[in-house]
């Protein structure tokens, strides 16, 4: 009888231990593959010398008037907070290389995390942004030829009025 509670045991162990281990290898197999890979930060010199590559592009997610206030040379401006920043993203050419950027990097972090879920594989976020561009004090542009047309509804074009651009006329 000393012989069966031990085989009785051994079973009961056996029972207890098997639905863990199937469940443990069950969670590695199943365990999601990294979604995303992580968007390469850079610096002013790695973005100085890749935006002089002919399929780079400059995409600066800042709001129109901070890129009608002074932008990188060539830029685009598709601002992160738009309502259609998704729509106007999906418009670009996947295969080419995008240095995204806005002020100081919040904003280019979450809008290259966007991009990424959009499938752009070739995602730079310059982490210095607009802020480390002017103290470098590198050449910036102050026209509007740039910037996309679903930005021409901005109020920033009062500026071209003389006006305050804070002030909309007729007040």
């Amino acid at each position: 009888m000393h012989t069966a509670l031990k085989s009785i045991l051994v079973f009961m162990i056996a029972l207890v231990c098997l639905p863990a281990a199937h469940t443990h290898g069950a969670d590695s197999k199943s365990a999601p593959p990294a979604t995303q890979p992580a968007v390469k930060k850079i610096s002013l010199e790695e973005f100085e010398k890749m935006r002089k590559d002919k399929s780079a592009v400059v995409l600066d997610v800042r709001t129109p008037r901070e890129f009608e206030a002074g932008h990188v040379p060539g830029a685009v401006n598709i601002p992160w907070q738009s309502p259609d920043f998704h729509k106007q993203v999906e418009k670009l050419d996947k295969s080419k290389t995008y240095l995204v950027h806005c002020y100081s990097g919040s904003r280019s972090a979450a809008a290259t995390k966007e991009m990424t879920k959009l499938n752009f594989d070739h995602l730079f976020d310059f982490t210095g942004g607009m802020r480390a561009y002017q103290r470098a004090k590198m050449p910036v542009e102050k026209e509007r030829s740039t910037i996309t047309s679903a930005d021409h509804a901005s109020p920033a074009r009062t500026r071209r009025s003389g006006g305050n651009p804070g002030r909309r006329s007729g007040r």
